[in-house]
C-alpha cells in the first residue's frame, strides 16, 4: 500500500513549530510508519517536489517571493495546514504592519535597499485557501498529531475553542488574575499550552490567538476590579499573536 505524504515548509519564523514536530518523539516514529515525509528540511534532507497529501506551513509570507511559493505549495497539496502564529496570524513580526517597514530597515540594516521585504508580514491565509489552521507560540505537539491523524484519516481534528481559563480549572489553578492581581489574557486566549504561566503565577500572554469569542470590555472591568492598569491591555495583546483577529478587534474595541 502507498503511503500518503506528508511535507513540511517553513517561511519567515524561528523553526519552534517544526521543532516541535520532531519533539514528539516516540510519537514520530509511529507518524513516519504512517506516512512517507517527502519535504522536511528541519529534519531531513530528502526533498521530493509534490503533490503532496498533506502539508505543513510554519511562518508567514514576509518576503514578495513567498507569494509564489505558498501558491504553488497550495497547488501541490490536497491538505494545507498552517501551523503557528506566524503561519496563522502573521506572528511576533506583523507588530511591523502598523509601522513604516522602512523606516525598522534603516535602523536595522546598514544597506536597507537591498533587502527585498513587503509592506505587511502576514498568515497564508491572505494568499492562498488554508484547510485548517493550528495556533500556538508555539504549538502545541499533541494537537500537532491529532490534526494530521484526522486528515489523514478524513475526519475532523478535536481541537478546543474554549479560553486559557477552562484549563486553569482542569489544572485547579487559582485565578492569578483575581487571586493575585496579574494582568493575564486567559479569559480571551485560546487553549492549547495547558495554562503553563497561570500554573506558575504569570498571567497568560495570549500565545494561541484569540479565543472564539473575545468580551474586551468585560475583561477591561476585571482587570480594573483587580487593581491592573487598563492601560496595560493595548500592549498586552500586541506579541505573539498581534495580528491574530480578534486580538485586532479588541484593540480597536479599546481604542475607540
Amino acid at each position: 500500500m502507498t503511503l500518503p505524504t506528508l511535507a513540511v515548509f517553513k517561511f519567515s519564523s524561528c523553526d519552534g513549530c517544526q521543532l516541535a514536530l520532531l519533539d514528539l518523539e516516540d510519537e514520530l516514529l509511529d507518524l513516519a510508519g504512517a506516512v512517507r515525509i517527502t519535504h522536511f528540511l528541519e529534519a531531513t534532507t530528502t526533498s521530493e517536489e509534490g503533490p503532496y497529501d498533506v502539508a505543513l506551513v510554519e511562518g508567514s509570507i514576509s518576503r514578495p517571493d513567498d507569494i509564489e511559493r505558498i501558491e504553488q505549495i497550495r497547488a501541490d497539496s490536497r491538505t494545507l495546514i498552517a501551523i503557528g502564529a506566524c503561519a496563522t496570524a502573521g506572528g511576533i513580526q506583523a507588530l511591523r504592519n502598523a509601522a513604516d517597514v522602512q523606516e525598522y530597515l534603516g535602523f536595522v540594516y546598514p544597506r536597507p535597499e537591498l533587502i527585498d521585504v513587503l509592506a505587511a508580514s502576514s498568515p497564508a491565509s491572505a494568499y492562498v485557501e488554508v484547510d485548517f489552521e493550528l495556533r500556538g507560540c508555539p504549538i502545541n505537539k499533541r494537537q500537532l498529531l491529532e490534526v494530521v491523524a484526522a486528515h489523514l484519516a478524513g475526519r475532523k481534528p478535536v481541537i478546543p475553542t474554549y479560553s486559557v481559563c477552562v484549563e486553569c480549572k482542569q489544572r485547579s489553578v487559582a485565578c492569578v488574575l483575581v487571586a493575585s492581581g496579574e494582568p493575564c489574557l486567559g479569559p480571551v486566549t485560546r487553549a492549547g499550552c495547558g495554562a503553563i504561566c497561570p500554573a506558575y503565577g504569570r498571567g497568560c500572554y495570549g500565545c494561541f490567538g484569540a479565543a472564539e469569542t473575545v468580551n474586551i470590555t468585560s475583561l477591561r472591568s476585571v482587570w480594573e476590579a483587580a487593581g491592573v492598569d487598563p492601560a496595560r491591555m493595548g500592549p498586552a495583546l500586541s506579541t505573539f499573536n498581534v495580528a491574530s483577529r480578534g486580538f485586532t478587534e479588541a484593540r480597536e474595541a479599546l481604542d475607540a
